[in-house]
């Protein structure tokens, strides 16, 4: 392992570093001797360091790692949604600019340079900032198995994200009134599309969830949420744990007319299933949120709402009874941060307000209006 000096037959005099990596003799030509004198001493020091395999280290492509070693181990195991996200992500926002630049090569001054051409080309900056941090995660499993140093995109400001809308809950009222219209014949099907809306915003249930709900989950207190499912495939987790709602009682009653005019299925049947007995797919749930969710929404008299507001109403329903952040998160099955954050506005709107239970805010309307046919059937 040494410096040497060889003159080419075009009379090119060269400096070639030599040595053995295992059971390989490798080389590398230089212009200048200083450079091959610090590659040398590079060589000696990963030696030292049982660092040798590592000089090669970083030369696949980013298109080349994340083909054959990030997706295989990394995101095999998400969920096909999450996958089906980053491979639209990355081929958006990254491999254009950075998929054929080798590891070893990316640096943060060229990420800065990616975000920001994207940012002008008229991408959003809530898909950049995604993007970005997709790249950052990339980046750092490569940095984790070594082949390169460290990861440039901590080292990148990202773009900053427009302010936020606040979250609108729906309220009780507006809720029974969306309920009021599908039963009374507002959709091809009255009393699923009411018992619907009712799981979503008394059980807070992501669309997925209670697409995805099972009469075995439905207890007698709670709602075991095993998976949130993507549209058109068996059961897939979001955040891959499992947890429990509470069943309110006026959603317990809702459920079990349900139960009771779908022939009372088995626990293995789906509580909402699709027209030939599925799980519905992207397709469908679209097309009943812009047909029968809509329609609703108008009837009831709502400016404007998407089927995430009712997740947002159980959401003010538990924390208009006093519950903590943590529960609520808890049982909206995300971190208390996020719920701390999006839900702050609607707690300090309630602080000075008298605590009111759940179910006797969901029952004080419902006795102010003329009481559903189903309903009638399930209290009886």
């Amino acid at each position: 392992m040494s410096v040497h000096k060889e003159r080419r037959s075009d009379r090119k005099t060269v400096f070639i570093v030599r040595w053995r990596e295992g059971s390989r003799n490798r080389r590398r030509t230089f212009d200048r001797r200083h450079d091959a004198e610090l590659w040398d001493g590079e060589v000696r020091r990963r030696r030292q360091l049982g660092a040798l395999h590592t000089l090669d280290a970083g030369r696949e492509t980013l298109d080349e790692y994340v083909t054959t070693t990030f997706v295989p181990t990394h995101v095999a195991t998400l969920a096909r949604a999450t996958r089906e996200h980053y491979a639209s992500t990355y081929d958006r926002h990254i491999a254009p600019d950075l998929g054929c630049v080798r590891l070893r090569d990316i640096t943060p001054e060229s990420i800065a340079h990616l975000q920001a051409a994207r940012l002008r080309a008229g991408a959003g900056p809530v898909a950049i900032r995604r993007a970005m941090e997709l790249l950052g995660t990339i980046l750092q499993r490569a940095t984790e198995s070594q082949r390169i140093p460290s990861n440039p995109a901590r080292l990148v400001r990202r773009a900053r994200l427009p302010r936020g809308e606040e979250v609108r809950p729906l309220g009780p009222v507006e809720i029974e009134a969306m309920r009021t219209y599908l039963a009374s014949g507002g959709s091809e099907h009255p009393q699923r599309d009411a018992t619907l809306v009712a799981v979503l915003a008394y059980g807070g249930l992501r669309p997925g969830e209670a697409l995805a709900l099972r009469w075995g989950d439905v207890r007698d207190n709670t709602l075991l949420i095993q998976r949130s499912a993507s549209y058109g495939e068996a059961k897939s987790t979001k955040t891959g744990a499992t947890r429990s709602v509470r069943l309110l009682a006026p959603l317990r009653h809702d459920l079990a007319a349900w139960r009771l005019a779908s022939g009372r299925p088995e626990r293995g049947a789906l509580v909402f299933p699709s027209d030939d007995g599925g799980i519905w797919s992207k397709a469908a749930y679209q097309s009943w949120r812009r047909r029968a969710f809509a329609r609703a929404v108008t009837a009831a008299g709502i400016e404007s709402a998407r089927v995430y507001d009712l997740r947002h109403s159980f959401a003010s329903l538990l924390l208009h009874e006093g519950r903590s952040v943590i529960d609520v998160a808890r049982q909206l099955g995300h971190d208390a941060r996020l719920t701390l954050t999006r839900y702050g506005h609607v707690i300090d709107e309630l602080d000075a307000q008298p605590r009111l239970p759940a179910e006797d805010a969901v029952r004080a309307v419902r006795a102010t209006n003329v009481p559903l046919s189903f309903l009638a059937t399930a209290d009886a």
